[in-house]
């Protein structure tokens, strides 16, 4: 699947295919769960999901940035900004690919904490 695009259609599908929730049940539970971080993020929360990543919100302040084409100066006003860092479990599974399963020395099997 790469270079492909995950939808929420694929993610109700694969939640229905492996907890066995019907589709209506399946499809709930995920918008259920994306407007949960959502609104979590919204009210400026930190999300960690773990041996995942976390999602932070930070806020950026006024500056002046400079039209590339015209080079003239404008001002940037200030505003938030989403933030996502990936866990070193999910970046070491995400280059073991690279690897091939030989390099599961450093791979961080068995870290619960993201």
């Amino acid at each position: 699947m790469a270079g492909d695009t995950v939808t929420r259609a694929q993610l109700t599908e694969a939640v229905y295919q492996e907890v066995g929730l019907s589709r209506n049940e399946s499809a709930e539970l995920v918008e259920s769960v994306i407007a949960e971080i959502s609104d979590a993020l919204e009210r400026g929360e930190m999300v960690k999901i773990s041996s995942f990543g976390s999602f932070a919100v930070r806020r950026k302040g006024q500056r002046i940035g400079r039209n590339p084409k015209t080079g003239q100066e404008v001002p940037i006003s200030p505003r938030r900004v989403l933030v996502f860092r990936a866990s070193h479990a999910l970046k070491n599974q995400i280059n073991q690919s690279l690897t091939g399963p030989a390099s599961t020395r450093r791979s961080g099997a068995g870290r619960t904490s993201a």
